[in-house]
């Protein structure tokens, strides 16, 4: 998953996972049934009664009344294990636009569209090469386009925990894709954070 451009924190068992589910903003859980010390199906339904964040149940248990269970308990889709990497990435990315209000793949900027299942970004119908996590902040700014986002939500979003948030990383990034894409493309809000505020809309 890291290869694929996310930040990923790991936890060995369920009241570890637990604890950071209920600590951290996440974009998506996933989540396997079959946990120590607090089962996946436990941690659940302790989760889901403050937080909605969205996750995905990954387990060898490919039994119909297990699969009623996961989702009447609250997650948002299922996968049975062994499972196919590539659809395990689309359900991903397709539970990460839902909760942000965004159903589908496209997102078209003005001049710029975001491919959010290629993972591309094109400027006047020309591709723009971005570093993966590159690609990850316009990609979670345009998912929260008008938003002002703060740098510490953009941090606890596209870094892992052994990341140190003390660098100058994000504004590194901030730099190379104004370069990039145009220096307005992200506007700073000083004190407060970034955010992409272009006319914008979702296509298929």
């Amino acid at each position: 998953m890291r290869e694929e451009g996310y930040a990923i924190d790991t936890a060995a068992d369920g009241e570890e996972g637990l604890y950071k589910a209920q600590n951290s903003d996440y974009d998506a859980l996933v989540l396997d049934v079959m946990l120590p010390k607090l089962d996946g199906w436990q941690l659940l339904a302790h989760l889901r009664q403050t937080h909605k964040t969205p996750v995905l149940l990954l387990t060898a248990r490919d039994a119909g009344r297990d699969r009623v269970r996961g989702l009447d308990l609250g997650a948002d889709d299922y996968v049975v294990k062994p499972f196919d990497l590539a659809e395990l990435f689309a359900r991903l990315r397709a539970l990460i636009r839902r909760s942000a209000g965004q159903a589908r793949t496209t997102l078209t900027l003005v001049d710029v569209v975001i491919d959010t299942a290629a993972r591309t970004v094109l400027r006047a119908g020309a591709a723009i090469e971005l570093t993966a996590r590159e690609y990850a902040l316009v990609e979670f700014l345009a998912l929260h386009q008008g938003e002002v986002v703060t740098r510490t939500t953009l941090y606890e979003h596209l870094f892992d925990e052994g990341d140190s948030s003390l660098s100058n990383l994000l504004d590194v990034h901030v730099s190379n894709i104004r370069k990039k894409l145009g220096h307005d493309f992200i506007v700073t809000r000083r004190g407060h954070g970034y955010c992409i505020e272009g006319t914008g809309r979702a296509s298929s």
